[in-house]
């Protein structure tokens, strides 16, 4: 996570300039700390008032809940439907964030789809309907099915190899091979010469088109479809979708109905965990570190929002927000001496090394061992406590990560980047918080899942390198103003001898890299089942999302306030939009 702050450099423990109000015993009281200029939480106490809501529909909204998903399961399964009306009926189906109640029937409609309009991986489908085209790749490509991009050669100059100019005028279609770029593996050259065609006439059009499909190409160029955040990506298209004319009334309403029953059940969940965070008195217990709790929230409800996760996002949620302080701890305000007490104590894991600890870092340490023991209590009574063994080794390894770091910048040690990637990749977080989120997944998080897991798969290393890169790209500027361990475009600036620009080039097509590994290991046949899969997904989503331009979560007073604002606060109207209403934009 690698946070953004103002400090001062670290010092050794023998340093003793500052009066430590944090720690009443004699051999810490004077001690020169790193500080840290983090904005106070946002929210404050704002979500307690959900904590009691009921989160139920009346008995009438309930059973048109039901009567709807029947008629939109019976669209789905005719089969007299021509392919365009099918594929059409699938995206906006996902794109509504529907998608959850209908998995089966998509599985058995795409898997028909593919019987039927491919052969030995190619399409078959004669016409040169590029927006269809497209729109079937990404979605057999989303649902896991290796087809060839081959198919979009027929779009190409005969002469010169090139994409046809011609394609301008198709801007529906560019847009839709733009998207279904995104998808793309390794060795995959032809979506790589798309991706650049589409996105060099998408943007040189952009100024020349009706409002309406200008706003939707701009938005596109700046977050596509497949790497957005499909909880927040629904929100805004149900604002747009409901301007369609021609839009399904049915579809339209199921949408509406269930984000609003959602967003319910999500903002009682975050309310009962605010209220829990609250014994903890971040601002009094913690002042260095960020208090982001409702943030840590919203982030997991982006890795897996659907309702039966419940227990699975509250365990995340509550060590991800402690993961954080401890991040920081690390990072900004522990010294040498304490970090590697406490990293003592958490390779030990033995409630009887308290006493080792300072005070500050008692309540730390204590208040995981509720956390991990009150999860094993719930996972014994399923017979599955075998997870925790699992998180708590993941644990430790994160932490040897934050220490390693801790080490570098004590020694002014600059890491090469094979040495910088394997361990940040770690202390990126991102491997503890996936195998974390499988905890409450129920019996299909098998030993051998947690095997898998931990075991660094492709697919985690790449979301934990992309995590990591993507940060220190918009950390740099701002860290770098003070002593602060080497990012990795220093690494990479010092091994290859090039410019900070130069590096920061090379480094995003690492990440374009990992997101290709992503994309090929979910396609079939995979290691592990789908869920397992779409939470890297998504937590390689919010990455995107969050860290694009800056650290969303530590500077959380822009985007990330206005995505809590649409997931957790507004509820969608549900009767038409006044015509003076603008469509929710998050990005």
């Amino acid at each position: 996570m690698n946070p953004i702050f103002i400090k001062k450099s670290r010092m050794s423990s023998t340093n003793t300039s500052v009066l430590d109000c944090f720690n009443p015993d004699a051999k810490f009281n004077m001690i020169d700390r790193n500080t840290a200029n983090f904005h106070p939480s946002i929210w404050k106490d704002y979500f307690l008032q959900y904590a009691s809501q009921s989160m139920e529909f009346d008995d009438e909204t309930k059973a048109q809940i039901e009567k709807l998903k029947k008629e939109i399961v019976k669209m789905l399964i005719d089969a007299s439907k021509p392919i365009e009306e099918i594929v059409n009926l699938i995206d906006l189906i996902c794109r509504l964030g529907i998608r959850y109640h209908f998995e089966s029937e998509i599985e058995e409609v795409l898997q028909q789809t593919h019987n039927n309009y491919t052969k030995n991986g190619e399409i078959i489908i004669v016409d040169d309907n590029l927006r269809l085209l497209a729109l079937l790749f990404r979605l057999l490509r989303q649902q896991g099915y290796h087809v060839s991009p081959n198919v979009f050669n027929k779009f190409k100059d005969d002469e010169n190899g090139n994409f046809s100019e011609k394609l301008v005028k198709d801007v529906e279609g560019l847009l839709e091979l733009y998207e279904a770029c995104h998808l793309r593996i390794h060795g995959e050259e032809i979506l790589d010469e798309a991706y650049a065609f589409t996105s060099t006439q998408l943007e040189s059009i952009a100024t020349q088109l009706k409002p309406s499909l200008a706003a939707q190409v701009k938005y596109s160029l700046k977050q596509s479809l497949h790497r957005g955040l499909p909880r927040l990506e629904a929100r805004r298209f149900i604002s747009i979708y409901e301007e369609d004319p021609t839009h399904n009334h049915t579809l339209l309403t199921l949408a509406k109905l269930d984000f609003n029953f959602l967003q319910n059940l999500h903002r009682k969940e975050v309310g009962n965990i605010c209220k829990w965070w609250m014994k903890f008195d971040v601002a009094a217990n913690f002042p260095y570190a960020r208090d982001r709790i409702v943030e840590c929230c919203n982030w997991v409800v982006e890795v897996y929002f659907e309702p039966q996760y419940f227990q699975a996002r509250k365990l995340l949620t509550k060590l991800l927000a402690f993961t954080s302080i401890i991040d920081d701890t690390y990072d900004a305000y522990g010294t040498i001496d304490e970090l590697k007490l406490f990293t003592e104590a958490i390779e030990r894991w033995d409630i009887g090394c308290l006493n080792d600890l300072p005070e500050y870092m008692k309540l730390i340490y204590e208040s995981l061992f509720n956390i991990f023991e009150e999860a094993e209590r719930e996972l014994e009574k399923q017979g599955r406590a075998y997870c925790i063994k699992y998180v708590i080794k993941e644990f430790q390894e994160t932490i040897q990560a934050y220490m390693t770091e801790v080490k570098w910048l004590n020694n002014k040690y600059i890491p090469t980047i094979a040495e910088y990637i394997k361990t940040s990749a770690i202390s990126s977080g991102y491997p503890l918080l996936i195998a974390i989120s499988y905890v409450g997944m129920g019996d299909m998080a098998t030993k051998d899942i947690f095997k898998w897991v931990t075991n660094k798969p492709k697919i985690v290393t790449a979301s934990g390198t992309m995590c990591r890169i993507m940060d220190d790209i918009v950390s740099n500027e701002f860290e770098q103003k003070r002593e602060h361990v080497a990012s990795i475009i220093e690494c990479y600036m010092r091994d290859y001898g090039v410019s900070k620009e130069e590096a920061i080039q090379e480094l995003q097509k690492r990440v374009t890299d990992a997101w290709k590994d992503i994309n090929e290991e979910c396609l079939k046949p995979t290691e592990v089942p789908r869920p397992f899969l779409m939470n890297i997904l998504n937590m390689s989503r919010f990455m995107d999302v969050m860290y694009k331009d800056e650290d969303c979560y530590t500077h959380a007073e822009g985007k990330m306030k206005k995505c809590i604002q649409a997931l957790l606060v507004d509820p969608v109207p549900i009767n038409n939009m006044r015509k003076d209403m603008k469509p929710f934009i998050y990005a």
